[in-house]
């Protein structure tokens, strides 16, 4: 009976931190304190009547029964989505709920975009959920999410992703940096330099990884570091370099804190992707959503950063392009 008093948002709070296996993580997922989201897990705990969480030193992990428990939670909160999205579709685009994930580098824009939307479409109610492209892909195989907002779709996920912006990411380095003044930056000189760079499982750190197996470097000093707005302040401290997306430092290289070096083979341009389950039926309003993003997306990119207005994905005019399976 005490399994009565379960609620759903324990189970949500509970999954996010069993997928990240951080508290603090958990919460910058959930848009929650990190009190708050102890709190939840206490309350799920008491609920079910035994440890979910080993806590030991500064990591925690899942025990025995925290493992077994999390796979029911998780068909509960599947079920609970499939649940939402056949009332959605009763209710057709006038409401209903939507889960969008976003890499943490997308919400530069996207909150706006989803703005827009929602100007339309007041009647629909929009949840966002943030993680790193690894994270992003584990939500996207939990069905957590109706679409992603990613730069690189996941290749052993069966999904369907169609490109809606151009996404260019460079080398930026403090104003006094040596290498700021220089018209071009030989590659061969950034093996030299320390870079602040994303944890493993960003995309960011893989479009990096990329770009110097292209040239054929590979930095001798890295500092890790989770947050965009973390390597930013420590490059406008001049700690080092960073490779990032352009559209997460346009503020700062407009008001001269950081210097975009001209570096061979950059800008790299990607395209921002919105991706689904290949399986997955959209409800209306998510249907509705994904249209939107793929005629206004580039649009609003470029009104928001028109300094970085690079060739954007082609498309049949007037309509979102054909998905792509991935």
């Amino acid at each position: 009976m005490l399994m009565l008093n379960v609620s759903v948002r324990q189970l949500r709070v509970f999954a996010a931190v069993a997928r990240n296996l951080s508290f603090a993580r958990a919460a910058e997922e959930l848009h929650l304190t990190p009190p708050a989201v102890s709190m939840q897990v206490r309350e799920l705990e008491t609920a079910v009547g035994m440890q979910l969480f080993d806590r030991g030193g500064k990591r925690i992990s899942l025990t025995t029964g925290g493992e077994y428990f999390l796979l029911h939670a998780r068909r509960v909160l599947g079920s609970l989505k499939d649940a939402e999205d056949t009332i959605a579709r009763l209710k057709g685009v006038r409401a209903g709920k939507v889960t969008v994930g976003m890499v943490s580098t997308a919400k530069f824009f996207l909150p706006r975009l989803l703005a827009g939307f929602l100007r339309d479409h007041p009647g629909v109610e929009i949840e966002l959920a943030e993680s790193n492209r690894d994270g992003l892909i584990d939500l996207l195989h939990r069905n957590e999410v109706d679409l992603a907002v990613m730069g690189t779709p996941p290749k052993d996920l069966d999904t369907r992703s169609e490109p809606f912006a151009a996404h260019p990411l460079g080398i930026v380095a403090a104003p006094e940096h040596p290498y700021a003044a220089l018209s071009e930056v030989p590659s061969a000189l950034l093996a030299r330099e320390r870079f602040l760079v994303r944890e493993a499982g960003s995309g960011t750190r893989a479009s990096m990884e990329r770009y110097f197996e292209s040239q054929r470097i590979a930095p001798v000093r890295a500092m890790e570091l989770r947050s965009n707005e973390t390597i930013k302040q420590a490059v406008v401290a001049n700690l080092g370099l960073a490779f990032l997306s352009l559209h997460t430092t346009a503020l700062e290289v407009a008001s001269g804190l950081l210097r975009v070096l001209e570096v061979p083979g950059l800008p790299m341009v990607r395209r921002w992707q919105l991706v689904r389950l290949s399986a997955k039926l959209l409800s209306p309003p998510a249907e509705a959503l994904r249209y939107y993003v793929l005629e206004e997306g580039e649009a609003l990119l470029a009104r928001l950063f028109p300094q970085l207005v690079v060739a954007a994905p082609e498309r049949p005019s007037g309509r979102p392009s054909p998905a792509r399976r991935t």
